[in-house]
Protein backbone atom coordinates (compact mmCIF):
# COMPACT_ATOMS: atom_id res chain seq x y z
CA UNK A 1 0.00 0.00 0.00
CA UNK A 2 0.96 3.56 -0.71
CA UNK A 3 -0.36 5.88 2.04
CA UNK A 4 -0.99 9.74 2.73
CA UNK A 5 -1.42 11.51 5.22
CA UNK A 6 -2.24 14.93 5.98
CA UNK A 7 -2.07 17.02 9.12
CA UNK A 8 -1.44 20.65 10.48
CA UNK A 9 1.27 19.11 12.58
CA UNK A 10 4.31 15.94 12.37
CA UNK A 11 5.75 14.13 14.96
CA UNK A 12 4.39 17.24 17.75
CA UNK A 13 1.53 17.43 19.55
CA UNK A 14 -0.87 14.83 19.89
CA UNK A 15 -2.11 14.74 16.61
CA UNK A 16 1.07 14.96 15.25
CA UNK A 17 2.61 12.06 16.94
CA UNK A 18 -0.06 9.73 15.76
CA UNK A 19 0.60 10.45 12.17
CA UNK A 20 4.11 9.86 12.67
CA UNK A 21 3.21 6.77 14.55
CA UNK A 22 1.22 5.36 11.71
CA UNK A 23 3.98 6.36 9.34
CA UNK A 24 6.47 4.26 10.82
CA UNK A 25 4.41 1.29 11.63
CA UNK A 26 3.65 1.23 8.09
CA UNK A 27 7.28 1.88 6.83
CA UNK A 28 7.72 -1.08 9.55
CA UNK A 29 5.59 -3.59 7.80
CA UNK A 30 7.17 -2.95 3.97
CA UNK A 31 4.46 -0.12 2.68
CA UNK A 32 4.72 2.94 1.40
CA UNK A 33 3.35 6.17 3.25
CA UNK A 34 4.01 9.74 4.07
CA UNK A 35 2.76 12.43 6.34
CA UNK A 36 2.48 15.58 4.70
CA UNK A 37 2.36 19.03 7.09
CA UNK A 38 2.67 22.61 7.11
CA UNK A 39 3.57 23.50 10.33
CA UNK A 40 6.25 22.93 12.92
CA UNK A 41 9.97 21.45 12.94
CA UNK A 42 11.34 18.42 11.16
CA UNK A 43 12.68 17.13 14.90
CA UNK A 44 10.41 14.06 14.78
CA UNK A 45 9.31 14.06 11.07
CA UNK A 46 12.56 14.40 9.20
CA UNK A 47 11.17 12.40 6.22
CA UNK A 48 7.93 14.02 6.26
CA UNK A 49 6.82 16.71 3.34
CA UNK A 50 6.55 19.94 4.47
CA UNK A 51 4.23 22.14 2.01
CA UNK A 52 4.11 25.66 3.92
CA UNK A 53 5.78 28.12 6.02
CA UNK A 54 5.55 30.63 8.57
CA UNK A 55 4.47 33.31 6.18
CA UNK A 56 1.01 31.04 4.81
CA UNK A 57 0.44 30.46 8.68
CA UNK A 58 0.63 33.88 9.43
CA UNK A 59 -1.67 34.99 6.57
CA UNK A 60 -4.35 32.62 7.20
CA UNK A 61 -4.27 33.49 11.01
CA UNK A 62 -4.94 37.32 9.82
CA UNK A 63 -7.27 36.33 7.09
CA UNK A 64 -9.11 34.33 9.52
CA UNK A 65 -9.23 37.61 11.90
CA UNK A 66 -10.53 39.84 9.44
CA UNK A 67 -13.19 37.61 7.86
CA UNK A 68 -13.94 34.69 9.82
CA UNK A 69 -13.28 32.61 6.87
CA UNK A 70 -10.81 29.81 8.37
CA UNK A 71 -10.01 27.29 6.19
CA UNK A 72 -10.08 29.28 3.25
CA UNK A 73 -6.54 30.67 2.89
CA UNK A 74 -3.80 28.59 1.93
CA UNK A 75 -4.30 28.64 -1.91
CA UNK A 76 -0.55 28.90 -3.12
CA UNK A 77 0.17 25.95 -0.10
CA UNK A 78 -2.89 24.10 -0.72
CA UNK A 79 -1.55 23.65 -4.54
CA UNK A 80 1.74 22.68 -3.68
CA UNK A 81 -0.25 20.02 -1.67
CA UNK A 82 -2.42 19.04 -4.50
CA UNK A 83 0.65 18.63 -6.94
CA UNK A 84 2.39 16.32 -4.16
CA UNK A 85 -0.65 14.02 -4.18
CA UNK A 86 -0.75 13.65 -7.59
CA UNK A 87 2.73 13.48 -7.94
CA UNK A 88 2.86 10.69 -5.38
CA UNK A 89 0.00 8.50 -6.10
CA UNK A 90 -1.35 7.23 -3.30
CA UNK A 91 -3.72 3.98 -2.76
CA UNK A 92 -5.47 6.16 -0.10
CA UNK A 93 -5.44 9.60 1.25
CA UNK A 94 -5.84 9.65 5.55
CA UNK A 95 -7.04 13.27 6.26
CA UNK A 96 -6.62 14.39 10.59
CA UNK A 97 -6.63 17.82 11.32
CA UNK A 98 -7.51 20.34 8.65
CA UNK A 99 -7.72 23.34 10.35
CA UNK A 100 -4.77 25.56 11.87
CA UNK A 101 -4.15 28.11 9.50
CA UNK A 102 -2.73 26.15 6.44
CA UNK A 103 -4.87 24.39 4.46
CA UNK A 104 -7.59 25.79 1.98
CA UNK A 105 -10.37 23.00 2.16
CA UNK A 106 -12.09 24.44 -0.89
CA UNK A 107 -9.12 23.41 -3.09
CA UNK A 108 -8.48 20.42 -1.02
CA UNK A 109 -11.96 18.93 -0.79
CA UNK A 110 -12.31 19.72 -4.37
CA UNK A 111 -9.78 18.12 -5.89
CA UNK A 112 -10.38 14.94 -3.30
CA UNK A 113 -13.83 14.31 -4.95
CA UNK A 114 -11.55 13.45 -8.52
CA UNK A 115 -9.65 11.22 -7.56
CA UNK A 116 -10.31 7.51 -7.09
CA UNK A 117 -8.98 6.21 -3.99
CA UNK A 118 -10.45 6.02 -0.71
CA UNK A 119 -10.36 8.52 2.35
CA UNK A 120 -10.12 8.04 5.40
CA UNK A 121 -10.85 11.16 7.97
CA UNK A 122 -10.08 10.74 11.74
CA UNK A 123 -12.13 13.70 13.28
CA UNK A 124 -9.90 14.86 16.67
CA UNK A 125 -12.34 17.38 17.23
CA UNK A 126 -16.05 18.96 16.15
CA UNK A 127 -14.76 21.41 13.90
CA UNK A 128 -15.68 19.29 10.10
CA UNK A 129 -19.23 20.24 11.07
CA UNK A 130 -19.32 23.97 12.52
CA UNK A 131 -19.07 27.21 10.95
CA UNK A 132 -17.07 28.06 13.35
CA UNK A 133 -15.67 25.85 16.74
CA UNK A 134 -14.02 22.75 17.36
CA UNK A 135 -15.96 22.74 20.21
CA UNK A 136 -19.06 23.90 21.63
CA UNK A 137 -19.82 22.51 25.04
CA UNK A 138 -18.19 25.52 26.97
CA UNK A 139 -20.95 27.80 24.91
CA UNK A 140 -23.74 25.18 25.20
CA UNK A 141 -24.31 25.93 21.34
CA UNK A 142 -26.64 23.10 19.54
CA UNK A 143 -27.18 25.28 16.39
CA UNK A 144 -24.66 23.16 14.81
CA UNK A 145 -27.48 20.17 14.54
CA UNK A 146 -29.62 22.53 11.97
CA UNK A 147 -27.38 25.73 10.67
CA UNK A 148 -24.85 27.98 12.67
CA UNK A 149 -25.59 31.69 12.78
CA UNK A 150 -24.45 34.26 15.46
CA UNK A 151 -21.84 32.72 16.86
CA UNK A 152 -21.30 32.52 20.46
CA UNK A 153 -17.36 31.13 20.08
CA UNK A 154 -16.64 33.72 17.69
CA UNK A 155 -13.89 35.15 19.84
CA UNK A 156 -12.19 31.76 19.99
CA UNK A 157 -10.09 29.49 18.47
CA UNK A 158 -9.98 30.01 14.82
CA UNK A 159 -10.69 33.67 16.53
CA UNK A 160 -12.36 36.17 13.87
CA UNK A 161 -12.17 39.81 15.50
CA UNK A 162 -14.14 41.37 13.08
CA UNK A 163 -16.84 39.53 10.89
CA UNK A 164 -19.46 36.66 12.30
CA UNK A 165 -19.46 34.08 8.91
CA UNK A 166 -20.73 30.94 10.72
CA UNK A 167 -23.00 30.41 8.77
CA UNK A 168 -21.83 30.65 5.47
CA UNK A 169 -18.95 28.57 6.79
CA UNK A 170 -21.61 26.05 7.99
CA UNK A 171 -23.37 25.96 4.89
CA UNK A 172 -19.68 25.97 2.70
CA UNK A 173 -18.45 23.24 4.72
CA UNK A 174 -21.42 21.15 4.23
CA UNK A 175 -21.14 20.88 0.40
CA UNK A 176 -17.79 20.48 0.36
CA UNK A 177 -17.64 17.95 2.52
CA UNK A 178 -20.54 16.01 1.22
CA UNK A 179 -20.86 14.06 -1.72
CA UNK A 180 -17.92 11.34 -1.28
CA UNK A 181 -18.28 8.37 -2.31
CA UNK A 182 -15.22 6.63 -0.80
CA UNK A 183 -15.12 8.83 2.73
CA UNK A 184 -14.81 6.55 5.83
CA UNK A 185 -15.00 8.74 9.27
CA UNK A 186 -13.30 7.58 12.26
CA UNK A 187 -13.36 9.08 16.03
CA UNK A 188 -11.25 8.32 19.16
CA UNK A 189 -14.32 8.50 21.10
CA UNK A 190 -17.65 7.07 21.34
CA UNK A 191 -19.25 10.86 22.67
CA UNK A 192 -17.42 12.31 19.14
CA UNK A 193 -19.01 9.47 17.17
CA UNK A 194 -22.79 10.42 18.71
CA UNK A 195 -22.19 13.71 17.39
CA UNK A 196 -20.79 13.14 13.98
CA UNK A 197 -24.27 11.27 13.58
CA UNK A 198 -26.14 13.98 14.61
CA UNK A 199 -24.44 16.25 11.84
CA UNK A 200 -24.81 16.72 8.24
CA UNK A 201 -21.71 14.33 8.10
CA UNK A 202 -24.22 11.51 9.29
CA UNK A 203 -24.60 9.73 6.14
CA UNK A 204 -21.02 8.57 6.38
CA UNK A 205 -20.14 5.72 7.70
CA UNK A 206 -17.72 5.85 11.50
CA UNK A 207 -15.76 4.08 12.91
CA UNK A 208 -14.40 4.56 16.56
CA UNK A 209 -10.83 3.87 16.74
CA UNK A 210 -9.19 5.02 20.43
CA UNK A 211 -5.74 6.98 20.33
CA UNK A 212 -3.02 5.48 21.38
CA UNK A 213 0.14 5.57 23.08
CA UNK A 214 4.08 4.45 22.91
CA UNK A 215 4.05 2.02 25.78
CA UNK A 216 7.96 1.60 25.57
CA UNK A 217 7.94 5.24 26.34
CA UNK A 218 5.23 6.20 28.73
CA UNK A 219 5.67 3.52 31.20
CA UNK A 220 5.99 3.79 35.36
CA UNK A 221 10.16 4.12 36.32
CA UNK A 222 11.99 6.14 38.23
CA UNK A 223 12.15 9.31 37.93
CA UNK A 224 14.97 12.36 39.22
CA UNK A 225 12.06 14.58 38.73
CA UNK A 226 10.50 15.16 42.37
CA UNK A 227 14.64 16.09 43.40
CA UNK A 228 14.89 18.37 40.36
CA UNK A 229 12.04 20.60 41.76
CA UNK A 230 12.33 19.53 45.38
CA UNK A 231 9.57 17.98 45.90
CA UNK A 232 9.93 14.83 47.12
CA UNK A 233 8.12 14.27 50.17
CA UNK A 234 5.08 15.93 48.43
CA UNK A 235 1.93 14.68 47.11
CA UNK A 236 2.40 15.55 43.18
CA UNK A 237 -1.07 16.35 41.48
CA UNK A 238 0.42 16.84 37.76
CA UNK A 239 -1.86 18.89 34.84
CA UNK A 240 -0.58 18.54 31.50
CA UNK A 241 -2.33 20.45 28.06
CA UNK A 242 -0.51 21.33 24.81
CA UNK A 243 -1.99 24.96 25.61
CA UNK A 244 -3.33 26.55 28.57
CA UNK A 245 -6.74 28.48 28.27
CA UNK A 246 -10.67 28.08 29.53
CA UNK A 247 -11.29 25.13 27.53
CA UNK A 248 -8.55 23.23 28.94
CA UNK A 249 -9.45 24.71 32.64
CA UNK A 250 -6.56 27.12 33.23
CA UNK A 251 -8.87 29.18 36.10
CA UNK A 252 -10.00 25.77 37.92
CA UNK A 253 -6.13 24.88 37.88
CA UNK A 254 -5.22 27.94 39.37
CA UNK A 255 -8.27 28.13 41.92
CA UNK A 256 -7.07 24.80 42.90
CA UNK A 257 -3.76 25.67 43.94
CA UNK A 258 -4.88 28.21 46.45
CA UNK A 259 -6.71 24.88 47.77
CA UNK A 260 -3.76 22.92 48.81
CA UNK A 261 -2.23 21.97 51.57
CA UNK A 262 1.32 22.05 52.55
CA UNK A 263 2.45 18.44 51.23
CA UNK A 264 0.48 19.11 48.42
CA UNK A 265 2.11 20.38 45.33
CA UNK A 266 0.53 21.56 41.85
CA UNK A 267 2.84 20.91 38.71
CA UNK A 268 1.50 22.57 35.56
CA UNK A 269 3.06 21.24 31.90
CA UNK A 270 2.20 23.15 28.84
CA UNK A 271 2.59 27.03 29.87
CA UNK A 272 3.47 29.76 27.36
CA UNK A 273 6.10 31.54 28.62
CA UNK A 274 4.14 34.63 29.91
CA UNK A 275 1.42 32.41 31.75
CA UNK A 276 4.98 31.12 33.72
CA UNK A 277 5.43 34.18 34.76
CA UNK A 278 1.68 34.90 36.65
CA UNK A 279 1.59 31.57 37.81
CA UNK A 280 0.40 32.20 41.92
CA UNK A 281 3.42 30.86 44.50
CA UNK A 282 3.56 27.40 44.55
CA UNK A 283 2.70 25.69 41.32
CA UNK A 284 5.53 24.43 39.47
CA UNK A 285 5.34 25.57 36.00
CA UNK A 286 7.05 24.03 33.09
CA UNK A 287 6.99 25.52 29.39
CA UNK A 288 5.17 23.55 26.15
CA UNK A 289 7.69 21.07 25.52
CA UNK A 290 8.05 18.13 22.46
CA UNK A 291 10.79 16.27 24.66
CA UNK A 292 8.85 12.77 25.40
CA UNK A 293 10.94 11.43 27.58
CA UNK A 294 11.05 14.88 29.85
CA UNK A 295 7.25 14.19 29.90
CA UNK A 296 7.44 10.60 30.66
CA UNK A 297 9.81 11.31 34.01
CA UNK A 298 6.90 14.12 34.86
CA UNK A 299 3.82 11.35 34.46
CA UNK A 300 5.78 8.39 36.20
CA UNK A 301 6.73 11.02 38.91
CA UNK A 302 2.95 12.24 39.92
CA UNK A 303 1.00 10.93 42.09
CA UNK A 304 -2.19 11.77 40.38
CA UNK A 305 -3.45 13.69 36.59
CA UNK A 306 -5.94 16.04 36.64
CA UNK A 307 -7.74 16.41 33.38
CA UNK A 308 -10.21 19.72 34.58
CA UNK A 309 -10.91 20.13 30.79
CA UNK A 310 -14.42 22.03 29.96
CA UNK A 311 -14.49 20.59 26.28
CA UNK A 312 -12.94 17.47 24.76
CA UNK A 313 -12.60 14.55 22.27
CA UNK A 314 -10.77 12.11 23.75
CA UNK A 315 -7.40 13.43 25.47
CA UNK A 316 -4.15 11.95 24.96
CA UNK A 317 -3.09 12.93 28.32
CA UNK A 318 -5.30 10.77 30.13
CA UNK A 319 -3.58 7.64 28.31
CA UNK A 320 -0.26 9.23 28.92
CA UNK A 321 -0.76 9.32 32.18
CA UNK A 322 -2.65 5.70 32.61
CA UNK A 323 0.63 4.01 30.69
CA UNK A 324 2.85 5.90 33.57
CA UNK A 325 0.95 4.29 36.13
CA UNK A 326 -0.47 7.81 37.75
CA UNK A 327 -4.36 7.46 38.12
CA UNK A 328 -6.38 9.85 36.66
CA UNK A 329 -9.22 12.64 37.42
CA UNK A 330 -10.95 14.09 35.24
CA UNK A 331 -14.18 16.66 34.69
CA UNK A 332 -17.27 14.84 33.08
CA UNK A 333 -16.56 16.22 29.75
CA UNK A 334 -16.93 15.03 26.62
CA UNK A 335 -14.88 11.71 25.46
CA UNK A 336 -12.40 12.35 28.95
CA UNK A 337 -14.35 9.81 30.68
CA UNK A 338 -14.12 7.24 28.47
CA UNK A 339 -10.50 6.54 29.66
CA UNK A 340 -11.72 5.84 33.04
CA UNK A 341 -13.33 3.83 35.56
CA UNK A 342 -13.21 3.03 39.15
CA UNK A 343 -9.76 0.96 38.90
CA UNK A 344 -7.94 3.47 37.16
CA UNK A 345 -9.35 6.96 38.58
CA UNK A 346 -12.06 8.93 38.94
CA UNK A 347 -14.38 11.55 37.48
CA UNK A 348 -15.28 15.13 39.29
CA UNK A 349 -18.34 17.11 38.15
CA UNK A 350 -17.45 19.41 35.64
CA UNK A 351 -16.68 22.66 36.66
CA UNK A 352 -16.51 22.18 40.49
CA UNK A 353 -13.72 22.75 41.83
CA UNK A 354 -14.44 21.56 45.56
CA UNK A 355 -15.16 17.64 43.87
CA UNK A 356 -11.95 17.94 41.58
CA UNK A 357 -10.34 18.17 44.80
CA UNK A 358 -12.10 15.85 47.11
CA UNK A 359 -11.41 13.45 43.93
CA UNK A 360 -7.98 14.37 44.25
CA UNK A 361 -7.70 13.33 48.13
CA UNK A 362 -9.43 10.18 47.99
CA UNK A 363 -6.53 8.65 45.60
CA UNK A 364 -3.97 10.79 47.88
CA UNK A 365 -5.69 8.81 50.94
CA UNK A 366 -5.88 5.69 49.09
CA UNK A 367 -2.07 6.01 47.09
CA UNK A 368 -0.90 5.88 44.08
CA UNK A 369 0.37 2.24 44.33
CA UNK A 370 -3.58 1.20 44.47
CA UNK A 371 -4.02 2.60 41.13
CA UNK A 372 -0.70 1.49 39.22
CA UNK A 373 -1.08 -1.77 38.16
CA UNK A 374 -4.79 -1.28 36.96
CA UNK A 375 -3.91 1.57 35.35
CA UNK A 376 -0.79 -0.01 32.83
CA UNK A 377 -3.23 -3.13 32.33
CA UNK A 378 -6.23 -0.70 30.63
CA UNK A 379 -3.07 1.24 28.83
CA UNK A 380 -1.70 -2.04 27.81
CA UNK A 381 -5.21 -4.02 26.79
CA UNK A 382 -6.89 -1.10 25.62
CA UNK A 383 -4.35 1.97 24.58
CA UNK A 384 -1.53 0.19 22.68
CA UNK A 385 -0.26 2.48 20.08
CA UNK A 386 0.73 -0.47 18.26
CA UNK A 387 -2.47 -2.43 18.33
CA UNK A 388 -4.52 0.81 17.97
CA UNK A 389 -2.74 2.07 14.75
CA UNK A 390 -2.74 -1.43 13.28
CA UNK A 391 -6.39 -1.19 13.23
CA UNK A 392 -5.86 1.90 10.96
CA UNK A 393 -3.45 -0.25 8.93
CA UNK A 394 -6.17 -2.90 9.00
CA UNK A 395 -8.90 -0.15 7.82
CA UNK A 396 -6.93 0.92 4.85
CA UNK A 397 -6.34 -3.12 3.82
CA UNK A 398 -10.00 -3.24 3.92
CA UNK A 399 -11.14 -0.34 1.99
CA UNK A 400 -8.72 -0.90 -0.71
CA UNK A 401 -10.13 -4.04 -1.28
CA UNK A 402 -13.22 -2.94 -1.38
CA UNK A 403 -12.32 -0.35 -4.04
CA UNK A 404 -10.48 -3.17 -5.88
CA UNK A 405 -11.95 -6.38 -5.04
CA UNK A 406 -8.09 -7.62 -4.58
CA UNK A 407 -5.97 -8.41 -1.27
CA UNK A 408 -3.31 -6.00 -0.75
CA UNK A 409 -0.04 -7.12 0.85
CA UNK A 410 2.63 -5.08 2.17
CA UNK A 411 5.12 -3.12 -0.06
CA UNK A 412 2.81 -3.78 -2.74
CA UNK A 413 -0.02 -1.52 -4.30
CA UNK A 414 -3.67 -2.38 -5.16
CA UNK A 415 -4.25 -2.78 -8.53
CA UNK A 416 -6.49 -0.38 -10.38
CA UNK A 417 -5.95 2.44 -7.57
CA UNK A 418 -3.39 4.62 -9.29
Amino acid sequence: MRILQINSFCGVASTGRIANDIHHLLLKQGHESLVAYARGTDKYCSDGYKFAGDFNFLFHVAYTFATDRHGFASILATRRLIRKIAAYKPDLVHLHVVHGYYVNIRLLFTYLKTINVPIVWTQHDCWAFTGHCGYFDYAQCDRWKTQCHHCPEKYRYPISLLLDNSRRNYRDKNKLFNGMSNLVLVTPSQWLSGLVQQSYLKSYPVRVIPNGVNLAVFKPHESDFRARYSCTDRFVILAVATVWGKRKGLPDVLDLAHRLQDDEVLVMVGLDPRQKKILPAGIIGITRTHDIQELSDIYAAADVFINPTMEDNFPTTNLEALASGTPVVTYRTGGSIESVDTATGLIADQGQVADLLQKIRQVKATGKAAYTQACRTKAETTYNNQANFQTYIDLYRDLLTETTGHQTTAGSSAPGVR
